[in-house]
């Protein structure tokens, strides 16, 4: 679907389900109410009802075969608690990921590192600023990261969804937290993979929605 121009990203909204949903207004509602041929015994509140629910129906029609397991990143080689933060900056880096899953022993999410991480650990709020203090004091490097457990750094508990998990558990997912991977698992909470949220939004043209 393409992108009407003359609509304001404003008026994009999250519906109930956090499925965003074009927030009409009530000359919208007026209008359309006016086009259609004779009397209308409807109020405006229940206009946006009716609409709402349209609104989710077709989200359901139109999406019913969506899951995540379809599109998840397979071996991704995940971090652990243990792991020092500068290992896991290369180990990041020559798999090309902004942020990976931290598993325990058995497989487990327990947490995720992204790169938001670091900065916050290092105390820098922008990788720039960072590089600045690093060419200042090597020292901060060294100390906060060769020092440092992934546990310490990490995001936990981290958000995730399983395989089968539909369009609806996928958005939703994606709304509660500003990364742009998710990680899915299996009913145990054993890594299955990563979704990325670029490849959700192109396999399915949802830039209007995200």
């Amino acid at each position: 679907m393409k992108q009407d121009p003359t609509l304001d990203p404003k008026a994009i909204r999250a519906g109930g389900d956090d499925v965003p949903e074009l927030e009409l207004s009530d000359e919208d509602i007026l209008d359309a109410m006016r086009r259609i041929p004779g009397y209308i015994d409807i109020t405006i509140q229940d206009f946006r009802a009716i609409y709402h629910f349209a609104h989710n129906h077709a989200l359901d029609r139109l999406f019913r075969q969506v899951r995540a397991a379809n599109l998840l990143h397979t071996g991704i080689r995940p971090l652990h608690p243990d792991t020092r933060m500068d290992e896991a900056a290369r180990i990041m880096s020559e798999q090309g990921r902004k942020g990976l899953p931290v598993v325990d022993h058995d497989g487990c999410l327990v947490g995720m590192l992204t790169e938001t991480d670091f900065l916050r650990r290092l105390e820098a709020a922008t990788f720039l600023e960072l590089l600045l203090r690093l060419v200042a004091d090597e020292s901060v490097f060294t100390h906060n990261c060769h020092e440092t457990p992934v546990s310490d750094a990490m995001t936990s508990p981290a958000v995730s969804i399983t395989g089968d998990a539909g369009f609806r558990e996928i958005i939703s997912a994606f709304h509660t937290h500003p990364g742009r991977s998710m990680p899915v698992v299996d009913e145990q909470g054993r890594l299955q993979g990563l979704l990325l949220l670029k490849d959700f939004v192109k396999a399915y043209h949802l830039e209007e929605l995200l």
